[in-house]
Parts: structure tokens; sequence; C-alpha cells
């Protein structure tokens, strides 16, 4: 594969900038918490701990699953737990005086009800600690659990996401086996249909898999067809060497393309562009799509 393009090439911190990575990486040190901004090795990163914002990634750091284009460490976590967590994740919400956070969590295929009583004990321990603060939930797909979903809806979210990453030809290709395109379809139906508390639901597809333009389209439509409300298109790059590798570079005209037919699709909020990723300009995609 050719050389980065120049648009996807990060800008450095600013001084000031760099003052609000510092703070953000000493509360996730006095914490002692995970964050998918470093475990997923996101290039928006420094933009968004610039701006004291991180997404927050519970239940451990070892993902149970081998998806290929994650850089997320895979093994077998045997059903540790830390009890703490959802008091520690909510002490840095309310020091890093936070009003919108967004909480993701690796797939827990150990754990019975698939980490989503933890997931959900987070939640509430935020409401508890910040009274005023918007939470998105970016859920694992639970094994296709409806209870398990149901679980974090009723801890009070804003919104409810969970990513389809790629179309229906490659999604055996990209996932692990025990994902599967039809089944993150239901979890999403689930949570509009199931909707306790929550505003708006939310999925996001990667781009440059080798995918053609008819079939984000059409994968676009099945995302409609289940109510989601917030879509977000992202540029796939290559974490590691063992990860699938990238097919094309998708330059930012075409991601303002897609994101036009994705409006006229129905979708109440895109955020579309090489950068972006799930939790990018979170609150921001909620704001429109619920009008708040």
């Amino acid at each position: 594969m050719a050389e980065r393009p120049e648009w996807l090439r990060v800008r450095a911190p600013s001084p000031e900038d760099a003052k609000g990575i510092r703070r953000v990486r000493e509360v996730l040190a006095k914490y002692q918490l995970n964050t998918v901004c470093q475990g997923a090795a996101c290039p928006n990163a420094p933009e968004c701990w610039a701006q004291r914002t991180a997404t927050f990634m519970v239940l451990g750091d070892t993902c149970t699953r081998a998806c290929r284009f994650c850089a997320v460490p895979t093994g077998n976590p045997n059903g540790a737990t830390d009890a703490e967590e959802p008091q520690r994740v909510a002490g840095a919400v309310a020091a890093l005086g936070l009003r919108y956070v967004v909480l993701t969590s690796v797939d827990r295929d150990d754990l019975d009800d698939g980490g989503s009583g933890v997931f959900a004990e987070t939640v509430r321990a935020i409401h508890n600690r910040v009274s005023d603060v918007r939470i998105e939930a970016l859920i694992p797909d639970f094994s296709g659990e409806e209870r398990d979903v149901d679980r974090v809806l009723e801890a009070r979210v804003d919104v409810l996401g969970h990513n389809l990453e790629t179309v229906r030809r490659l999604s055996s290709t990209a996932r692990d086996p025990r994902a599967g395109y039809d089944q993150s379809l239901r979890v999403l139906e689930r949570a509009r249909v199931r909707s306790i508390g929550c505003h708006a639901t939310k999925s996001g597809l990667m781009l440059g898999l080798g995918e053609s333009v008819e079939e984000i389209v059409g994968a676009m439509r099945d995302l409609r067809a289940v109510g989601v409300d917030i879509l977000t298109l992202g540029q796939y790059l290559r974490p590691t060497p063992a990860c699938l590798p990238v097919k094309r570079y998708v330059p930012p005209a075409e991601f303002d393309a897609l994101a036009a037919v994705a409006r006229d699709l129905g979708f109440s909020a895109v955020v579309s562009g090489p950068l972006v990723r799930s939790s990018y300009a979170a609150a921001d995609a909620f704001a429109k799509a619920c009008g708040r």
C-alpha cells in the first residue's frame, strides 16, 4: 500500500493542547483507567485529550475476540473484573469536569452477562457523581443477548452505540467469528425498540477495506431500517502488521459525498471523514440528533 496521503497526517499538539493532554494522562494514571484512545491507537487522541475528553474503556484492556482490524490485545481474562472500576471512572469524569462521556469496552465472552452489569454500574456511578452529565455507551454485541442490551439501557444512557464496522460481504473477514453483521443489526434494533432513557442510537463503518460504494450505501440502508440515528464514517488505518491491510485511502471528497447520501437516507447526524472514529465529535452529534 502507498504511503499515507497528506489528509491523514495528524497535526502535532500546540503547547496549550499539550497541557490538556498532560492533565488527562494524570487523571487516567491517578484513577488507574484504560481508554480506547490508547488501546485502539486512535489518531484523534491528541486532539480529544487536549480538550480534556476521553472514551473510557471498562472491563479491562484484554478482549476475548480477535477482530482483524483492531489493536486491542486478545486473551482470556478468566472472568476477572474490578469491583472498584465504576467508581474510579466516575471519579475521573468529575475530576476532568466532563459533561459528555463515552463509555466503551472490550468484548468479554468469558462473563455470563458479557460485561453488561459492569457497564450499567459504571453508568449509574457517573450519574450519581455528576448529575447533569450526558452518557454515550458504545457497547459490544453481548452475543446478541437482549437482556444484556436492556441492562445497559435501563441504567439511563443518552446514546446507545454499537458499530456495524463494515459491509456485509467483508464482515466475516474483518470480524471475529462470534460477531456477525445481522447480529449487530439486531442489537441496534433492540436498542431502538427498548430505548429506556435512550434518546439516540448510533453506529459506525470503517472504509478502505475493499468495499464498494454500493455496499456502503447498502449498509447505511440496513442501519436506517433498524432505526439508527447517528452514523460515523472513517478511514480504516492498519494498527499493526498482523491486522488487515488497507485496500484504499478514501479521499475527503468521497467522505463528504457519502455523508450527503447518509443524510438523504434519514440519519439525524453524520460524522464523516478520514480521521473520524466512533467517539469523535460525539457530543456535537448527539446535540444535532436530539436538538440539545
